[in-house]
């Protein structure tokens, strides 16, 4: 037998049946006891900045090879050419290994003040899911991304030092030296100055903190958040800043070339001969090559492919043209007629005095960072270095350990937001904290000691190693040959 059931019959049995339903829903609800809150959602990667921060790898290699090292070649004898670009060449290749193996844990993993640990040394539990944090809680990059990045920071900065005593070091001896100094001098400068536990944590203990009842939840909270914060490098925890590098990558590797330069001792014919640049196209190739790479180097360190990189970058473009213009216009004036390499070198020192700041300070302080930077610079490679008589072949310590200390104090001035700086995020408060001058600087300053003791002290006690085990200085008749052939039996011009 066959039921037809009219329209109305079925939307009134539905219409019962919704009912029951709701009501059974309501009751449910009613007796249940009510439901813990949400978890905070666990940290996602975002595409854009895994993309950008690809990018800004690529970017900082690019500034070492072919950037610094065409910047230095351009600027030694055509004879030492090729001996400048393997320096460089293999300080990229020896260190790349050296951070996989160790350094990256050293510097990156917690275990103490000045060091970290070994727990992830041979990138030990690192897989291509692993996270690392940015400074926005609750978005991440991928952890292999973050190795690349810092790599090539690891890099550089050594290759930064022997520029000033190009033309006349063993090539043996800076075989020996680059893997002690990153080692013993990087690593912990590094590990000091920007290891943190990340936002997350902090964000995530202040949360249970302003939920926790009085007594003991109280006080275990307010434990679970001291550790949280107390997580760092002992130049972080004094509450110092650097964005990109004005100590662990300048005032490091420019206090390391001064030492260098002073214990390996003049070029032979130095202040008697000519030793002019044999290439100043190559060297403004080098140049172009440092500027555009540092936009990765800066705007990169924000981690982030947000409006904070965005400010690193334009700041990036005016600090750099300001001291440009700034080195170039006090040369004309000092000695008659502006040089290329005098606008090259105004170019690196604006680099160098912004990359602290650059993702703290307002874009117009940081021109003025760079007119500093430029006049400052200028006079140290120039008249402070002619008076002092010492032979710092390719400006390093006047560049990058001047033009670091001026950056990394400006920031502590330019962070301040009454002067357009973005000031300092308290992540615990959820706020950007209140700004103190005098707190700020003495952080600030006692980074720039830490780092200029540590480097300088660390330093030359390696060269002395160095030049016990294998000599520092090749043979006055190997020096006047010229290093290409002398050290590696080839010519960079036929």
């Amino acid at each position: 037998m066959t039921f037809k059931l009219s329209s109305r019959v079925v939307l009134g049995l539905a219409a019962i049946a919704a009912g029951v339903l709701v009501s059974d829903w309501a009751f449910a609800q009613a007796a249940a006891p009510a439901a813990a809150p949400a978890a905070p959602a666990a940290p996602t990667f975002n595409k854009g900045d895994n993309a950008w921060m690809l990018t800004s790898s690529v970017l900082v290699l690019l500034m070492t090879i072919p950037g610094l090292a065409l910047f230095y070649g351009g600027m030694v004898r055509s004879k030492n050419m090729l001996s400048v670009l393997m320096h460089v060449f293999y300080t990229v290749c020896i260190v790349t290994l050296i951070w996989v193996i160790y350094g990256y844990s050293l510097a990156f993993t917690g275990g103490g003040l000045y060091f970290g640990g070994l727990s992830k040394a041979f990138l030990m539990g690192v897989t291509a899911d692993s996270q690392a944090a940015t400074f926005s809680a609750g978005v991440t990059i991928h952890e292999y991304i973050y190795i690349c990045f810092q790599l090539t920071f690891a890099a550089i900065t050594p290759a930064l030092i022997i520029g000033a005593f190009a033309e006349r070091i063993k090539f043996s001896a800076v075989v020996l030296f680059i893997p002690l100094w990153v080692t013993l001098v990087y690593f912990p400068i590094a590990h000091m100055v920007w290891y943190w536990g990340g936002p997350d944590a902090i964000v995530g203990a202040a949360a249970e903190l302003a939920k926790a009842a009085a007594g003991p939840a109280k006080v275990a909270a307010q434990a679970k958040l001291d550790e949280a914060l107390a997580d760092a490098g002992q130049v972080f925890a004094w509450g110092a800043i650097d964005f990109a590098g004005g100590t662990v990558v300048h005032i490091n590797a420019g206090i390391a070339g001064l030492v260098g330069a002073l214990l390996i001792g003049k070029r032979t014919g130095y202040r008697k001969e000519a030793m002019a640049p044999h290439s100043l196209t190559l060297t403004m190739v080098g140049a172009a090559l440092l500027w555009c790479g540092w936009f990765g180097f800066n705007a990169g360190s924000n981690l982030e492919a947000n409006g904070g990189a965005a400010l690193a970058m334009i700041n990036s473009f005016v600090a750099t043209a300001a001291a440009a213009l700034a080195w170039m216009f006090v040369e004309g004036m000092v000695k008659g007629k502006p040089s290329l390499l005098g606008a090259v070198s105004g170019c690196i020192a604006g680099l160098v005095a912004v990359t602290p700041a650059s993702g703290f300070s307002g874009p117009m302080g940081a021109i003025v960072l760079g007119l500093v930077a430029g006049v400052v610079c200028f006079f140290f490679c120039t008249a402070i270095k002619n008076a002092l008589g010492y032979d710092d072949s390719l400006d390093v310590f006047g560049v990058h350990c001047i033009g670091g200390i001026i950056g990394a104090l400006g920031t502590g001035i330019l962070v301040n937001p009454a002067l357009g700086g973005m000031g300092i995020m308290d992540y615990a408060a959820g706020k950007i904290a209140d700004y103190d001058l005098v707190t700020q600087m003495i952080a600030q300053g006692k980074a720039v000691l830490m780092t200029l003791v540590w480097s300088g002290v660390g330093s030359a006690i390696l060269f002395k190693v160095v030049d016990v085990i294998v000599g520092l200085r090749v043979p006055i008749e190997a020096e006047r040959e010229g290093l290409d052939i002398s050290e590696h039996g080839e010519r960079a011009y036929n």
